[in-house]
């Protein structure tokens, strides 16, 4: 027996040492950890993860990590949260509090409030330093012996994304370390310094995430956003990098400033510049501010969160996927990745003091912002109005999902009614008729200034010379006849009846309708297509058993679908109710207006193999908005091609051939064009996009030509006759506003369509382009000329005062025959980041519907 109380003091003294020595045993720097000094090599994101994840382990009353998602790769997106040991336990707390702040949760606000800073780190993957920067914040931030950074947590709680976009990152680090040199290669020309096509900065699939922040369209966006809009901190900070031979840039930021940005936050802008200051200062390094990185258009990382009450930053170090491990400078210095890392640490933390320092202010400002929102909102406007309309019952429905993704409150108008507002469709104050069930969106709601910024219909512009696009407004997006009134609206938030979509009582009918309006009705077609159920369209409008149909309804006839005998009813019942499509049926082929179902105005639709440019001399970006919206907008098989052994595919395997914008002059020698003429002559279709429509517009046997090649003419005629001695005498200073002039910045116009001409079906008289090219094409003498610009057609966003003449008389859309086949011409890209909702179904019409 006494052996055995020894044996137990024995054990519980061994386990009570190894306890301390655990205890003891100082945490991991990432040195430590990873095996190299931060900034000797990248580090990939798994091990990424693992370090992260390894100090949360060791720290868990100081930080906590949550699995947020995944990306299209599968790889793991996360995010950290550091707090004091007293607050770590109560974050639930905290959050809810803090939603309580905004307005967005009821309830008094329990116990004390601590401030919440968001850093997010690597949206672009190849400006991989500040994934690298993070491992060296977090470690900082934990560190039991630091005793700033617990200070810092007494009344703050972090949270970190250490990658939002792993798989970008991934691409350009396992490049890089195929690339490169044993320690990096400093010189500017070596291989390691020159990515490949598409390059590490865009996602799996090449969208630009730091400009979804507010449309949402991809997986990490949605996934991401979601957990935001549960927190809305008051500080955001993005962090990013420039070209190697930029120094550092921090807020606060360069005009334009959007109006609805508050005094309180441009003034805190200044504040936190100044802290950055201070470590910047101190250490001698160069940086600059008020520069280039404006505050404008609301897709940014540092804007969204602006228009959601926080103080948004945008952080840049120069590097880049340029800069490697070392980059000698055209003035001598070497840039490393060591010094990149610490003035990414260095701003992380200036951000985390000033935000600690200052959180009873930021705290009482970020209520007041709330407040004013819910009780009295900014801007002329005080309400939104969507028309309901059947025809636009698709789009309507995408609006709604992307409010409710956005957490913004509507309803719908209880009674019929009227009020004086904007119309969107005629660009005019007038009087509008407000009928019930209509939709609604008011301004007075907690996220009333994000939705001034997304409905306005002209975004004042202070300065022009911002970074992007200058007008996005939704109801141009999204194609529905909208009202802006500066009355407030009563809102009904009881959701209308939704409409029976498979309410048919003919149990075996002739055909089933379906009306042609929106994407769902195309992502019904593509899955009936999959199937292998034979669908018709109508070319012509009709009349049947008392109803009308316009033209592009689609028909699905029981002739030709007997091989799926009684399989047919359920599966285009069950499509059509999965879809949300209207779907009507019928007893007869017999129209009493319009073409009978078997006229040869009602064409069969063919299950087309669709293939898709990739590669050198295409833009990542443009290839990226097409395979998107194939593979997850409507779910349709796409090949992808490449340039690089593009002249070597047989063609005829194809039946649609897709062109993204770029530059074709490196793609389509005379050879390969001749290849591609042929293809088309035989009963191809080409679908040739911006930069693809310029390059063929003038080359033998297409119809395209440009509208400057006959001004240039006329202005070389004109200049001869008016020749001013002084005209050169520019002032250097003027140049950047100067090249504006012949810029348009992603400006709204209003498109006039023959919607007669299968592209336009589903449109009616009129669609709204995002207009971004200035390359501009006479109208087709030999084709036709189905969406074009005329005079007075602009609506809205900057448009530089030479090129505004030339979008006038223009051609947008257009087709020409060429053989048996089709060249469809788009200059203006209706899927444009995948947030022009409106133009989605006209893509949909160029690949399935033009030529069938």
């Amino acid at each position: 027996m006494i052996k055995k109380v020894k044996s137990i003091a024995a054990f519980t003294l061994l386990f009570l040492t190894v306890q301390v020595a655990i205890a003891q045993q100082k945490l991991k720097t990432p040195e430590q950890f990873l095996g190299y000094q931060l900034g000797k090599q990248f580090t990939t994101h798994a091990r990424i993860v693992d370090y992260v994840t390894y100090l949360a382990s060791q720290s868990p009353n100081r930080m906590k990590v949550e699995e947020y998602g995944r990306t299209y790769e599968g790889r793991p997106l996360m995010l950290a949260y550091v707090a004091s040991a007293e607050n770590l336990p109560r974050l639930e707390q905290i959050r809810e509090n803090n939603l309580k702040q905004a307005n967005i949760l009821s309830g008094q606000v329990q116990g004390d409030q601590p401030a919440i800073v968001w850093l997010s780190y690597n949206i672009h993957g190849n400006e991989s330093v500040s994934a690298e920067a993070v491992m060296q914040v977090l470690y900082d931030l934990v560190n039991p012996e630091n005793t700033q950074s617990k200070k810092w947590l007494e009344n703050t709680v972090v949270i970190l994304d250490p990658t939002v976009n792993p798989d970008g990152r991934e691409r350009y680090v396992q490049w890089y370390k195929q690339a490169s040199n044993q320690g990096g290669n400093a010189s500017p020309y070596a291989w390691e310094h020159w990515e490949p096509w598409p390059g590490g900065r865009p996602n799996h699939y090449y969208f630009d995430l730091n400009r979804d922040w507010a449309w949402q369209t991809q997986i990490e966006s949605k996934q991401r956003l979601a957990k935001y809009n549960n927190w809305l901190p008051q500080v955001h900070a993005d962090f990013h990098e420039m070209g190697p031979e930029s120094p550092y840039y921090f807020s606060p930021a360069a005009k334009p400033f959007h109006e609805s940005i508050t005094p309180w936050q441009r003034q805190f802008q200044n504040t936190i510049g100044d802290y950055n200051r201070q470590y910047f200062d101190k250490n001698n390094w160069l940086y600059f501010t008020r520069e280039n990185f404006d505050l404008f258009y609301p897709s940014y990382g540092d804007t969204w969160p602006t228009f959601n009450g926080a103080i948004g930053m945008t952080y840049e170090q120069g590097g880049s996927g340029r800069a490697g491990l070392a980059y000698k400078k055209q003035d001598g210095d070497t840039l490393t990745l060591v010094d990149r890392i610490a003035h990414h640490v260095a701003a992380s933390e200036a951000t985390i003091q000033a935000t600690a320092e200052k959180a009873d202010k930021l705290k009482q400002e970020f209520k007041k912002y709330h407040d004013n929102n819910l009780k009295n909102p900014g801007g002329a406007y005080k309400a939104f109005v969507i028309k309901t309309d059947e025809r636009k019952s698709g789009n309507i429905k995408a609006l709604t999902q992307y409010l409710d993704n956005q957490g913004i409150k509507y309803g719908y108008v209880g009674k019929n009614t009227s009020a004086k507002g904007f119309n969107y469709g005629t660009g005019k104050e007038e009087r509008v008729k407000l009928e019930q069930n209509d939709l609604v969106v008011s301004m007075y709601q907690p996220k009333s200034t994000l939705v001034k910024v997304l409905f306005e219909p002209n975004a004042r512009l202070e300065d022009s010379l911002t970074y992007d696009i200058t007008s996005w407004s939704l109801p141009y997006a999204y194609g529905v006849q909208a009202y802006a009134l500066k009355d407030k609206v009563d809102v009904n938030t009881s959701k209308p009846e939704a409409s029976n979509t498979s309410n048919i009582s003919i149990e075996k009918p002739y055909a089933y309708l379906a009306r042609w309006n929106s994407v769902q009705d195309l992502r019904f077609l593509t899955e009936l297509m999959k199937q292998d159920v034979k669908v018709r369209m109508a070319e012509k409008a009709f009349e049947t058993e008392g109803k009308k149909y316009e033209p592009g309804t689609l028909i699905i006839t029981r002739t030709g679908n007997e091989r799926m005998g009684d399989k047919l009813d359920a599966t285009v019942r069950d499509l059509a109710q999965k879809f949300d499509v209207n779907l009507n049926a019928t007893t007869t082929g017999f129209v009493s207006s319009g073409a009978d179902f078997g006229s040869g105005n009602v064409r069969y639709l063919k299950k087309p193999k669709v293939a898709l440019l990739s590669g050198e001399g295409v833009s990542p970006y443009g290839f990226g908005e097409v395979w998107h919206y194939f593979e997850q907008q409507i779910g349709y098989p796409v090949t992808v091609l490449n340039t690089s052994y593009f002249s070597n595919v047989p063609l005829h395997e194809f039946d649609v051939l897709i062109l993204p914008t770029g530059s074709y002059s490196r793609i389509l020698d005379e050879k390969t064009l001749e290849q591609v003429k042929n293809w088309v002559r035989g009963g191809g279709k080409l679908i040739a996009m911006e930069g693809a429509a310029s390059y063929l517009a003038g080359k033998k046997d297409f119809n395209l030509k440009k509208k400057a090649d006959e001004e240039e003419k006329d202005k070389e005629k004109k200049d001869k006759k008016e020749e001013n001695p002084y005209e050169n005498l520019r002032a250097y200073g003027n140049r950047e506003r100067e090249a504006l002039q012949e810029e348009v910045q992603g400006s709204v116009f209003r498109v006039d369509l023959d919607k007669t001409h299968p592209l336009a079906f589903g449109y009616g008289d009129t669609y709204y382009a995002l207009v971004r090219s200035s390359d501009t094409f006479k109208y087709l003498e030999d084709g036709w000329n189905v969406g074009v610009l005329k005079k007075n057609n602009y609506t809205t966003g900057f448009v530089g005062a030479d090129i505004k003449a030339k979008l006038q008389d223009a051609l947008i859309l257009g087709t020409q025959d060429m053989g048996r086949g089709q060249v469809v011409y788009l200059a203006d890209n209706p899927l444009f980041r995948g947030f022009w909702h409106g133009g989605k179904l006209l893509f949909g019409n160029a690949v399935f519907v033009v030529g069938q």
